[in-house]
């Protein structure tokens, strides 16, 4: 398959760049894809690991393996490492491959800036790694670093709150780029309620990213000064308040959950047209669904925090908040089932995965509308129920996504159909592995399981063996979609042509999934159909 990278990639005095220097110094889109989900899928290893970690310990009541300050250790970690070293990075490789292709442009807009902020991660996530290694270990305070408990960490902190400032560089780099690619580079007649969903998406993630992360970077930096320079943000003793690093901790983190998610809802609405030989029912209530789910996102963040004792008035506001994005989250839910209806489906691996991340998605969003209710969430505030949730939620409508997407575009990156047979081993598997570890995990919690605690009482420990079984089938069977991508990559399959999935073409422009025009902006011979 020819790529842009034979006109346009690193040209030095001495020609392209070869071996590992081409992909140290590569500006290519498509190359630096591959770099993100490469990583990505390391990180996912890397942070699953830790999880099983987890699941190990908590497969009996008691201590078992690790003591609980490791084991407090290993849940920061490895929620860092899933956020933000397994999925952000995940769905940044699929806009760097997708994007300019979608939208006809020869490269993304800012191809040396591209090249520095996947370079970023790397380093970050060894120095996030690296903070076990220090005097009194990582964080053990949970991924939201709360004070005054991470205050309590050792020489790690600086390091940890290091590590979140070049993470947060990386993903405002790629949001740049991003939107700056969109808005300048579409190829004529593409204008932009024409472009495909994944674009709207990752569009809207994009201006998300730039809004929020300096939030984030702001606190923690706050944190730091607290414990090294005496100043008394969230110190009561000098008059500061704990409580104003949560509404600052999740102005963040509740729009990073959409930061996780429409990037995925983006690919689903790839996948769904192509399998149902349809077009995407309700292209722009999508679009507009898409603006209203990200403007309600910033205005939710404290039904996280019912239980700080906020007066009852701010409680109702972000109660009825909250429920008002279940709207338009049901429009696309909607508009999904809409494209199906009727439709001739197939059921490849694809949209098997996608049928999986609506069904999990689904069930995700009803246990969040049941925490959005203020006196019942005082019930479920911090026990494995709200674990439950938003592994629903990350596990089944996230990372379910990346699964879609990477089978969807493989065979268009490689050449190559891959293992279908293979392929739909692995999503069973993950499929009924992922329901067998996260299920029993709404009971316990609902029965009064904290989370974050490495022993608990003996009536929850058979729903606890439960959930740890599920853990290393899940983990085991992600060793698989390795395997399956390693063939593909290597050319072990039946050769594809430019237009995969019959059908692939009955949702877009002609042109909008085919690789981009080369590089001399020369757009002859497509025929660009205007809108009646």
């Amino acid at each position: 398959m020819a790529t842009v990278a034979d006109t346009h990639d690193t040209h030095h005095e001495h020609g392209p760049a070869k071996g590992w220097l081409r992909w140290v110094t590569t500006t290519n889109h498509k190359d630096i894809g591959t770099l993100y989900l490469t990583f990505a899928f390391v990180m996912f290893i890397v942070g699953g690991a830790m999880a099983l970690i987890i699941r190990a310990e908590l497969f009996e009541p008691g201590l078992q393996f690790v003591d609980p300050h490791f084991f407090n250790q290993m849940t920061t970690l490895h929620a860092l490492i899933m956020v933000f070293g397994a999925v952000m990075p995940a769905f940044a490789g699929f806009a760097n491959w997708m994007i300019p292709m979608m939208i006809g442009a020869p490269d993304m807009a800012l191809p040396r800036l591209n090249n520095w902020s996947f370079w970023l991660l790397p380093f970050a996530a060894a120095l996030l790694v690296a903070t076990l290694f220090m005097e009194g270990g990582a964080a053990a305070s949970g991924w939201t670093l709360y004070p005054p408990l991470v205050l309590q960490t050792g020489d790690a902190l600086p390091f940890t709150i290091f590590t979140v400032h070049i993470l947060g560089m990386s993903s405002i780099l790629a949001a740049i780029n991003i939107i700056v690619t969109i808005f300048n580079m579409r190829a004529p007649g593409m204008t932009m309620m024409r472009m495909p969903m994944f674009c709207w998406t990752w569009l809207v993630t994009a201006f998300l990213l730039i809004l929020v992360m300096p939030v984030f970077a702001g606190a923690v930096t706050m944190l730091l000064t607290d414990k090294f320079f005496d100043t008394s943000f969230f110190n009561p003793a000098g008059g500061g308040d704990p409580v104003l690093y949560q509404h600052l901790f999740w102005f963040f983190g509740h729009p990073e959950v959409y930061i996780i998610i429409l990037p995925a809802f983006g690919i689903i609405s790839a996948v769904i047209p192509t399998f149902s030989r349809k077009k995407l029912f309700g292209h722009n209530s999508m679009v507009y669904a898409t603006c209203v789910i990200a403007f309600l996102s910033f205005i939710v963040w404290a039904h996280h925090q019912f239980t700080v004792g906020m007066p009852v008035p701010a409680e109702l506001y972000f109660m009825y908040a909250t429920m008002l994005i279940a709207v338009p989250t049901g429009v696309k839910v909607f508009n999904w089932l809409a494209t199906m209806w009727k439709g001739s489906m197939t059921f490849e691996t694809p949209m098997l995965n996608a049928l999986g991340f609506l069904v999990l998605f689904v069930l995700g969003g009803f246990t969040g509308i049941m925490m959005s209710q203020a006196p019942a969430d005082f019930q479920y505030h911090d026990s494995y129920f709200i674990v439950a949730h938003f592994h629903y939620v990350l596990v089944g409508g996230a990372v379910f996504g990346i699964f879609a997407g990477l089978f969807y575009w493989l065979p268009k990156w490689t050449g190559v159909m891959y293992d279908e047979k293979l392929g739909k081993l692995h999503f069973w598997l993950s499929f009924i592995s992922m329901n067998v570890l996260f299920m029993p995990q709404h009971f316990v919690g609902l029965a009064g399981m904290p989370r974050r605690i490495p022993d608990y009482a003996v009536q929850f420990t058979e729903f606890n063996a439960l959930s740890s079984v599920g853990a290393f089938i899940f983990g085991v069977t992600q060793l698989l979609l390795g395997y399956i991508v390693w063939k593909a990559i290597r050319g072990e399959g039946e050769k594809v042509d430019g237009e995969v999935w019959e059908g692939a073409k009955d949702h877009g422009l002609e042109w909008n999934l085919a690789s981009p025009p080369p590089y001399h902006h020369s757009f002859e011979g497509i025929e660009i159909k205007e809108r009646d």
